[in-house]
């Protein structure tokens, strides 16, 4: 499992400007603004440095006991109001509990400090918490940028931590600095050692947004009622695991939460977003369970999205099929529906199915089968490079600085998901299309079926 960090501090601490830069190359982004409190809720991305990858977890601004309470905005001093006749929490009671369970999920913790604002009673509360949390605790002061700051940074050792570190989020002044601490003090990510049959036990994870039916559907592949089933959204707060047998094979199906719309989500949501994104992470096959009479929602292309990144392979899965007055015309502009919405999941099966009358649901099965036998498959070097030489021979290939660029060979250096190294004179040179292209060639060639492929370019 990926390591979780979070990055927990007062609002304006410059947290979000943090986790943009942490996140950059994953193409997450907080929203970031000179405004105290503008995150509410967590926001959640995946980073890497130095080949270490991890989960980011940005939280909201959070205010100690202590602090005094703002006249204007969303606190104004009260901790529970009436809405239609019921008691809900504050804004910032909701932004805390939120904080907190970022914190109870985080392996480490990076305390971020304004240095510009100073040493504060809400940071001396908010440090004594997190350093007797029993968790990892990276105390950062931000905004340093000059040598002033620098001296003005000695102060927060008041906080109680035996070190702190300094860092510019915005310029990148100390990032490095930072980073190679984090991934120093992260927890080994070596694979737990499993029994050979658990090991075999091929996991699939049924993902989607909140009532499309996915306990629904595991309570009919188990002819049991396994899991509690209601209609009403996010009854599942966790991922629940159940062994399915079928014709002597066993499976492991990870039932998770529905992955709600960002500023939807309660407290308890939010922490189900997170287990719903571990069990992506640990599992080989991701079924996407898509409301047929709704079709691929943004939420949808945001699910798909996560399973693709994770490197899982896929089945979309249309499922409440008997609710579709057409089912034939309805089928007809699935295929142009994938392609629109969730292109990079163009070579996932799709499957129409019914779970609360279960039918067509075993044709689960053999797909599965199917994609696991394509995410393992090895493909050799010799072979690659007869099906590349046949692909470019006489193709006018693309210059740079005015030199043709030349594909030397390829060979497969990884599997679950496949992975490729493309050496090339000009590796600086390849644009997105010409992965695009030889993705392409590996497909029509090998098929890959429904798993992601992976194309790194070196040097030759």
């Amino acid at each position: 499992m990926e390591p979780v960090v979070a990055i927990v501090g007062r609002p304006n601490s410059g947290k979000s400007t943090l986790f943009n830069r942490m996140t950059k190359k994953s193409g997450r982004s907080a929203i970031t603004q000179d405004t105290p409190g503008v995150t509410r809720d967590r926001n959640y991305g995946r980073a890497e440095w130095e080949g270490r990858h991890f989960t980011v977890i940005d939280t909201g601004g959070l205010y100690g006991e202590s602090a005094p309470l703002l006249s204007e905005g969303f606190e104004k001093g009260i901790r529970t109001r009436k809405f239609n006749g019921v008691t809900i929490q504050s804004i910032v009671d909701q932004v805390k509990e939120q904080v907190m369970l970022a914190v109870d999920e985080a392996d480490i913790i990076i305390h971020l400090l304004d240095v510009k604002e100073g040493l504060t009673p809400s940071d001396k509360e908010l440090g004594r918490m997190l350093l007797t949390s029993g968790k990892t605790v990276i105390t950062a002061i931000n905004k340093v940028d000059n040598p002033k700051n620098e001296l003005m940074a000695a102060e927060f050792y008041e906080i109680g931590a035996s070190n702190i570190m300094t860092v510019s989020s915005m310029s990148g002044l100390g990032y490095e600095e930072l980073m190679d601490h984090l991934t120093s003090l992260m927890p080994d990510t070596a694979d737990k050692v499993q029994s050979d049959d658990e090991a075999s036990i091929p996991k699939i994870a049924v993902v989607g947004k909140p009532n499309v039916g996915k306990s629904t559907l595991i309570n009919a592949l188990l002819s049991k009622n396994r899991l509690i089933v209601s209609p009403v959204p996010g009854t599942t707060r966790d991922s629940i695991d159940s062994v399915c047998t079928y014709y002597k094979k066993s499976y492991m199906f990870i039932d998770t939460a529905g992955i709600r719309k960002k500023g939807k989500e309660n407290a308890i949501e939010w922490y189900s977003v997170v287990r719903a994104m571990k069990s992506i992470e640990r599992c080989d096959v991701a079924i996407i369970m898509i409301d047929a009479a709704e079709g691929i929602t943004d939420q949808d292309q945001k699910i798909a999205g996560m399973v693709h990144d994770y490197g899982k392979s896929a089945l979309l899965l249309y499922n409440k099929w008997d609710l579709v007055p057409e089912p034939e015309e309805a089928y007809k502009k699935i295929e142009a529906e994938v392609a629109r919405k969730i292109w990079f999941l163009d070579h996932a099966p799709v499957l129409t199915a019914s779970g609360l009358q279960r039918k067509r649901i075993t044709k689960i099965f053999p797909l599965i089968s199917e994609l696991i036998s394509e995410r393992q498959k090895r493909i050799p070097t010799a072979q690659l490079n007869k099906v590349f030489a046949r692909a470019f021979e006489g193709r006018l290939m693309p210059t740079y600085k005015g030199r043709e660029i030349k594909f030397k060979y390829i060979t497969q250096v990884g599997i679950m998901p496949p992975e490729f190294t493309l050496f090339a004179n000009y590796p600086q040179a390849i644009k997105e299309q010409h992965i695009r292209y030889i993705e392409k060639i590996l497909r029509e060639e090998f098929s890959f079926r429904g798993t992601p492929i992976r194309i790194y370019v070196k040097p030759r």
